[in-house]
């Protein structure tokens, strides 16, 4: 079976207004992202959706010393952005789609993720979403990590920087060993 990840890919991430955007890159991506998820779970695979999530005032997580508050939970900028959010409501309540909060870079750490993925027989992973070269490289490292077998769709991913994404990309095959398509 595989899995199609599509990570953080919310308004804080990618909108205009977001408080922590990669702004148009990340926008581009938006079909490109909805005909994915819509291919996926017309084969019966399954479309997962960790999304980083935060809370007020939390002074005590790591990313408080480095980034704007952002993707606090129950806001605008948690939630899904454009016309992924549309699709997600009309999916949300089949079997093979599912959303969920992770707190840290990876959406392995401190989830359920692997379990889940086990659980199905999933060892495919295809991921998109942003940022390439933090949450998408993070939850890549952990699954190459736990021997899932990688493929990072290079349409379907954007960051802040073309030096991050160009590095991200080139360290998913050469040191992760994951296809990039």
């Amino acid at each position: 079976m595989k899995a199609l990840l599509i990570i953080d890919y919310t308004n804080d991430f990618v909108a205009d207004q977001g408080k922590l955007t990669c702004g148009k890159p990340a926008q581009a991506l938006e079909d490109f992202i909805v005909q994915t998820a819509t291919e996926f779970e017309q084969a019966g695979d399954y479309v997962i959706l960790p999304t980083d999530t935060h809370f007020k005032n939390d002074r005590f997580h790591p990313e408080h010393k480095l980034f704007p508050p952002h993707n606090i939970a129950g806001t605008w900028g948690h939630a899904l952005y454009g016309k992924l959010a549309s699709w997600y409501q009309q999916h949300q309540n089949e079997e093979t789609v599912w959303q969920f909060a992770k707190n840290r870079y990876s959406a392995f750490a401190n989830t359920n993720l692997d379990n889940f993925l086990r659980e199905r027989k999933i060892d495919d992973l295809t991921l998109v979403g942003v940022c390439t070269d933090i949450c998408v490289l993070h939850t890549a490292i952990a699954a190459y990590n736990l021997n899932y077998h990688l493929t990072i769709l290079k349409d379907g991913v954007a960051t802040f920087t073309n030096h991050g994404q160009a590095w991200a990309l080139n360290h998913f095959q050469t040191a992760l060993g994951a296809t990039v398509k």
